[in-house]
């Protein structure tokens, strides 16, 4: 069986996993990306939501002490998780068959 990878980047409004989400990122290992500003909501109001629907959170990003006034400066988003999922694709051999038998069984079968 084969699988594919997808990722979740949600950045929150600060450390902790139950605050909004105020920017994400999706990368789809079948194809496909969405950023914030394609969707008008994210696909998940918190962190914990995403936990909760099965992702995986396998990167958060440091807590480092930030200056004073570093509030007035346009920077980066510092409150960044990874999450993924894994999605096994059904096997070519087995997709559309009746009961599950594959296709080279069911061609062995008619072929008799």
């Amino acid at each position: 069986m084969a699988q594919r990878q997808k990722i979740l980047v949600l950045y929150l409004a600060t450390s902790a996993l139950d605050t909004a989400v105020i920017g994400w990122a999706q990368y789809d290992g079948l194809g496909g990306t969405s950023m914030t500003g394609d969707e008008r909501s994210p696909p998940y109001k918190t962190g914990v939501a995403a936990l909760e629907d099965g992702w995986r959170l396998f990167q958060a990003s440091p807590l480092l002490p930030h200056p004073p006034g570093i509030e007035f400066q346009t920077s980066y988003l510092k409150y960044e998780f990874w999450f993924e999922q894994w999605i096994t694709l059904p096997d070519p051999e087995t997709v559309g068959t009746a009961g599950g038998a594959s296709r080279r069984a069911e061609a062995e079968m008619t072929s008799s």
